[in-house]
């Protein structure tokens, strides 16, 4: 049986810039990956076939055709075989939340398919699948972390930055993105950051956070007040940094270290026991490396 995490994706900044003719944005962003996020296992059978279960399994009960199948067929018909496998995806990430969910479960089946059937397609042919697929799904392929612009298909990756401590909530309220979008005022450029060097520290890099923004912040917050909420929570927790993640809901906070994000999820998880609350480690890990 093989095994993959499909960890929650982190925007760190997202500036929105101008319509492309093909009617998407131009994007700008500085991307993570979390140690949070949704299991997936694949085991060979006769046939291909998804059993979905976990805490939000219901939100993808009425999707039969999702990205974990249609990354699935893909994969076979870019490798010319059957997709005869039996796949488990345990649905721990809140549905349309603004973490790359569905995105990062297409990205964790193309590396499980790697490796339960290597050498079939090169990782070129991975990331023309994500193409296929969707905006994040190509950069969901190597989770790390990278610098992210074009509507998001493209991508380079950036000096290390260390593990950030962090906190991921979300208070139950789904955002589809394009309702965000429509809500989004005529944009001019995306706002220029600078791509990241290396920090010595983790202020610095909080320091260069602060100079950027989610540019999808303040429409989603007219769409959904819970955001607000989110925020206010975050902040009386003394962070970094408070701020939505993607189209949203799920908002984040970064902690100077693990201690001060336990004691954030702690005082947040009293006064909101009803919200999805995730203590979680940020750019954990290295790269998946493909065989």
């Amino acid at each position: 049986m093989i095994r993959e995490l499909a960890p929650a994706k982190v925007n760190l900044f997202l500036h929105v810039g101008d319509k492309r003719p093909d009617g998407y944005h131009e994007l700008e962003s500085l991307v993570v990956f979390a140690s949070a996020g949704d299991e997936l296992t694949f085991e060979e059978a006769d046939a291909l076939s998804l059993h979905v279960e976990g805490p939000f399994a219901a939100g993808l009960a009425e999707e039969p055709d999702n990205l974990v199948l249609r990354a699935a067929r893909q994969f076979a018909a870019f490798a010319q075989i059957e997709p005869k496998v039996r796949i488990t995806l345990t649905k721990n990430l809140p549905i349309a939340s603004g973490v790359g969910g569905g995105s990062s479960d297409a990205g964790a089946t193309l590396r499980g398919l790697s490796r339960l059937w290597p050498g079939k397609l090169t990782l070129p042919q991975l990331w023309n699948i994500g193409h296929d697929l969707g905006s994040d799904v190509p950069v969901s392929v190597l989770p790390g972390c990278w610098w992210m612009t074009g509507r998001g298909e493209r991508f380079a990756s950036v000096p290390e930055i260390g593990t950030l401590d962090a906190l991921l909530v979300n208070a139950g309220t789904a955002v589809p993105t394009a309702s965000v979008y429509a809500k989004l005022k005529e944009r001019s450029g995306t706002g220029r950051m600078t791509k990241p060097q290396r920090f010595a520290t983790i202020g610095q890099l909080s320091e260069y956070l602060h100079r950027a923004r989610n540019d999808l912040e303040a429409p989603a917050r007219t769409l959904c007040p819970a955001i607000d909420e989110e925020l206010a929570a975050l902040n009386r927790t003394n962070p970094l940094l408070a701020r939505m993640s993607g189209s949203g809901a799920t908002c984040f906070a970064l902690y100077p270290d693990a201690a001060s994000a336990g004691m954030a999820a702690e005082t947040t998880s009293r006064e909101h026991p009803g919200w999805w609350i995730a203590p979680t480690k940020l750019n954990f890990g290295r790269k998946w490396e493909f065989q």
